[in-house]
């Protein structure tokens, strides 16, 4: 038992230094509510192990300077990959989450073994100049969908046109330790829940999704389904969402509505709002529904509300415009200070899932 309750007090340790850079053992104790003996014995071990490494003395608050003491970067690094059903987005991350490298390629998903096969080697391409493969501590993967992370199993993905699939057959390959995560939720853990405490993120990628942080900790509901904002119920008798439905939030807010679904890149969509009357009226649109789904999420939740994914990227030039449309809606909120944009303009997912 004993054991056990240290291991958990590493764990804690490693994960508040992941999440909230480099601290002090008396600011370990304090937030961790761990007694001033475990943290020594803890971090000593850490230290001794290379995992974490002193970083010199902390300001002066009057007393001795304290220790400043931080994970140790390049003792072991992680891979993300984010899966969408056209492209593959690649990132290397080291022990404090520091992206080194990252890329995104066009690759279609298929269920086909060449699939993985390429996958696998395109992944080997992305990291191996980089870090030898025995300082890897494994791949996180990021999918569109509902994901059981106990069996493996991809159990719902309306992008990717599958149910009930095995996600065994990437980590009989990669040969590795695998984590999988949905897309929205990755994209959360970039952000680092345990100093947000409370939020909502809404990734508005080519589809839309999202994710719940309570308490720091990522909220996933009975069925894993928590976040699914882009198939609520936006516009009645709407236009027709690509789940089925008609109507949905991701038939309104997703980036495939400004890009007539991958037909033009976002960034050229973008660069034609101020110029181009036709692509202003469709982001003024695009806004207008945005707002009344912000609007609903913050009643819904009463919390900081980040805007992420490829256009979340943009958004930070268009707050006052969105803030103006948000509050004809909100009449409860006198400000907007609830509403951040994403601290990750690209490859949320692959970081929040290495991570």
């Amino acid at each position: 038992m004993a054991y056990v309750k240290k291991q958990a007090a590493k764990y804690s340790i490693l994960s508040y230094m992941l999440n909230h850079g480099n601290t002090s053992k008396v600011e370990l104790s304090k937030q961790l509510n761990i007694s001033m003996p475990t943290v020594l014995s803890n971090v000593n071990e850490l230290i001794d192990s290379g995992v974490v490494t002193e970083k010199g003395e902390m300001e002066s608050t009057g007393g001795r300077k304290a220790v400043e003491i931080g994970l140790a970067g390049d003792y072991r690094y992680a891979l993300g990959m984010d899966i969408t059903p056209n492209h593959l987005g690649m990132v290397l991350v080291n022990m404090c989450g520091e992206i080194l490298k990252q890329d995104r390629i066009r690759m279609k998903f298929d269920t086909n073994i060449t699939y993985y096969t390429e996958l696998t080697e395109k992944l080997k391409e992305f990291y191996e100049p980089e870090v030898p493969s025995g300082k890897i501590l494994g791949v996180g993967i990021s999918l569109p969908g509902i994901i059981n992370q106990t069996e493996k199993m991809l159990v719902k993905s309306h992008a990717l046109h599958l149910e009930n699939y095995s996600l065994k057959m990437f980590e009989q390959i990669a040969a590795m330790p695998v984590y999988y995560e949905n897309d929205a939720n990755a994209a959360m853990l970039a952000e680092n829940p345990q100093k947000l405490r409370n939020s909502v993120y809404l990734s508005l990628n080519n589809t839309l999704g999202g994710a719940v942080c309570i308490d720091g900790v990522l909220f996933t509901g009975q069925n894993r389904k928590a976040g699914e904002f882009g198939h609520m119920i936006l516009v009645p008798k709407g236009k027709k969402c690509y789940c089925g439905k008609v109507g949905c939030a991701d038939a309104y807010c997703a980036a495939s509505v400004l890009t007539q679904d991958g037909k033009e890149r976002l960034e050229e969509f973008m660069e034609r709002v101020s110029a181009d009357a036709e692509a202003g009226r469709v982001w003024e649109d695009y806004l207008e529904h945005l707002a009344i789904l912000i609007s609903n999420l913050r009643m819904s939740y009463d919390t900081d509300i980040i805007l992420g994914g490829d256009v979340g990227g943009y958004l930070s030039d268009f707050m006052f415009e969105l803030g103006q449309k948000i509050f004809q809606y909100n009449l409860f909120d006198s400000d907007l200070s609830y509403l951040k944009t994403c601290s990750y303009r690209k490859e949320a997912s692959a970081v929040g899932v290495a991570k």
